[in-house]
């Protein structure tokens, strides 16, 4: 009765609590995440790969933990206390990689330079570990325990309630990659002034310790269940125990089964050992499924890079390239609703079979066609970069300060140049040789030539180009990303809902966020791998692609339609 008074226009006053959390901490992962690369970069200074290949571990590691996280909250503590003392853990993290940011920490000798950069990247990566078991632990938990607060005959709030926390997602997500980059592009320090990340990283561990708060103040209002042992845990049993008995009976006197997960009959019940392979055809399905995230989490790598060599000049605003990862939850605030009550009954109306399999199938294609168009802007910003010598090359700058033209000759192997006066010309050539230039990898040279009645003269030589392509460019690519983000995650995760028996869908929940961490695993594989060209990805994912459709054609999982009705199974059935 107490539970029924605690109500606001017939929702649950406590579900107010969990979404206001869930805003809170999703603001403060992905205001995070969004100068996380750069802040590798540019105050760690690594270089692209390594900062690629960081980053998408740590990617990896937040969708690897959710695993941990619901066999705590389902074996142990249950769902509440799970989500606080995990909450208590991505707090500590988040504050620690403020502090690893603050450029003042080493700097003893006020250079503006961090003296002692592996005490800054040792606690960056503690920050990093705690951030991605806390956001990974709590992933399952809050959107689950938020449907608990609902009595079995308030299905229809249920399922707004889920709509609500799917926006208050992305809403985290658009305000943080908009602000915390704005942030970062402040100056702040102490002996001298450097780009603030540890203002952008700490507004985020702020949010954090606010989205703590605001899920205690609600804790006597919540309803609590009780573990009660992990489904995840007894399917990993039968298949493990399945596998090994079938290894103990290989020879040719025992008779085969039907099915290798028969072999687990003498220990567990038939219909665990059904369910469990229901779950496994499913999940045989996702093998190419890490394919797309390989693609759609580069966004925050190796397309927030690309913006770093483009011009932002917007008019009367400066966009900074992490800001661009903004366009994703924009394009996905609006498209969600345009493709569930537009596009796809237009679909239906001209008579087509849009299975949820075929969708998939489109939405990895589009994933593909993405990344062509972010290749062809890569090929337009190339041809205005700097040439950089490459490995095993040596470069030097010719300054020419005379009257006249002045005829250079290098050396073997390297052509002879005129270098006009007052003008300079950079050679390069692949002789492993050191150089001392006078104005060298600096934008502009200023030569001192003149100088008459206490007047100095000066001249200029550009070195190397302002940029030139627009980061407008980038928006097709984020467009074409999103389009196939909208048809793919969305309809897999209702598909993983509807396919999966009522006490597996935590499993399959599991399952599909793994696909996510084998996708950033395979980014960190080919970054590391600095022979390998990014094709590679993009070659293998038409493979896939290919095989998935063939997949499509001709394979059914389970013996009822594929048909999904979203008003039933809505796209909130969780975040990325």
């Amino acid at each position: 009765k107490a539970r029924v008074k605690s109500c606001c226009f017939g929702y649950p006053l406590s579900i107010f609590f969990i979404v206001i959390n869930e805003f809170c901490e999703r603001f403060s992962y992905y205001g995070m995440r969004a100068v996380l690369v750069l802040y590798f970069k540019f105050f760690l200074h690594w270089d692209d790969n390594l900062s690629t290949a960081i980053y998408h571990t740590f990617v990896a590691l937040c969708y690897l933990t959710p695993i941990l996280g619901a066999i705590i909250a389902d074996s142990w503590l249950g769902k509440f206390k799970t989500i606080i003392s995990l909450s208590i853990v991505y707090t500590i993290g988040q504050a620690i990689m403020a502090v690893s940011s603050i450029n003042d920490l080493t700097d003893y000798n006020r250079d503006g330079i961090p003296d002692n950069i592996p005490l800054h990247i040792g606690l960056s990566m503690i920050g990093l570990i705690l951030i991605a078991f806390g956001t990974g632990g709590i992933k399952p938990c809050v959107s689950a325990f938020g449907g608990d607060q609902f009595e079995e005959e308030q299905e229809k709030q249920r399922n707004r309630f889920f709509s609500l926390f799917y926006l208050s997602v992305n809403a985290g997500s658009l305000l943080s990659t908009i602000i915390t980059p704005i942030l970062r592009g402040e100056e702040c320090g102490i002996h001298t002034k450097q780009q603030c990340y540890p203002l952008a990283f700490g507004v985020p561990a702020a949010l954090m310790a606010v989205s703590l708060m605001v899920f205690i103040l609600g804790s006597k209002m919540y309803k609590k269940a009780h573990p009660q042992g992990n489904i995840m845990l007894q399917v990993s049993k039968c298949i493990g125990f399945a596998v090994k008995n079938r290894f103990q009976h290989r020879r040719k006197q025992f008779p085969k089964r039907e099915h290798w997960l028969d072999w687990a009959s003498e220990k567990y019940d038939k219909r665990l050992i059904t369910q469990t392979k229901m779950v496994l055809r499913v999940l045989f399905l996702y093998i190419p499924l890490p394919m797309f995230w390989a693609l759609f989490d580069q966004q925050g790598s190796r397309w927030t890079l690309q913006a770093t060599t483009m011009d932002g000049n917007f008019g009367a605003i400066q966009i900074q390239p992490d800001q661009m990862q903004t366009v994703n939850p924009i394009l996905i605030v609006v498209m969600v609703p345009i493709v569930d009550a537009v596009v796809y009954p237009l679909i239906k109306k001209c008579h087509f079979n849009f299975t949820p399999l075929r969708k998939i199938t489109v939405g990895m294609f589009l994933a593909s066609l993405a990344f062509v168009a972010a290749a062809l802007v890569q090929v337009q910003i190339d041809k205005t970069l700097p040439n950089f010598p490459k490995e095993g090359q040596s470069q030097i700058k010719v300054i020419n300060l005379g009257t006249d033209v002045a005829k250079v000759d290098i050396g073997p192997g390297v052509e002879n140049m005129s270098v006009e006066s007052l003008m300079a010309h950079i050679f390069i050539f692949r002789k492993h040789a050191t150089f001392s230039s006078l104005f060298f990898n600096v934008p502009f040279s200023l030569l001192l030539f003149q100088c008459n009645n206490n007047r100095l003269e000066l001249r200029y030589v550009e070195d190397i180009q302002p940029n030139t392509v627009h980061m407008a460019w980038q928006i097709p690519q984020y467009f074409i990303m999103t389009c196939g983000e909208v048809v793919f995650s969305v309809t897999g995760l209702a598909f993983s809902y509807s396919q999966a028996p009522s006490n597996m869908k935590s499993v399959l929940q599991a399952g599909w966020l793994l696909t996510v961490a084998v996708g950033n695993i395979i980014v960190l594989i080919v970054a590391g791998a600095s022979k390998l060209s990014e094709q590679c990805i993009l070659i293998a994912y038409y493979i896939s692609s290919v095989y998935y459709t063939v997949m499509v054609q001709g394979r059914t999982i389970i013996d009822k339609p594929h048909s999904l009705l979203f008003s039933r199974f809505p796209y909130y059935m969780g975040e990325r």
